[in-house]
């Protein structure tokens, strides 16, 4: 099984343990051209999330649609 494949183990530092500490983190010490390509990499993550966001919302309105009961 490949790495990406296996499931991520979830961080103990709260819900968002990565997110958290890119928040937190100092931006000082970055260059322009660095802060342009955090964005770049950062802005990708969040369309990804937001595609993974949608298709889960799209699997449960199947899901409810298919088990929901019929209305007389």
């Amino acid at each position: 099984m490949d790495d990406d494949e296996r499931p991520r183990r979830r961080s103990t530092e709260g819900s968002f343990g990565a997110a958290s500490l890119l928040a937190s983190e100092s931006l000082e010490s970055y260059s322009l051209d660095e802060l342009d390509a955090r964005i770049s990499l950062l802005q990708a993550e969040i369309d990804r999330i937001k595609s993974h966001r949608e298709k889960t919302a799209a699997h449960m309105r199947a899901a409810e649609s298919l088990f929901r009961p019929k209305q007389l």
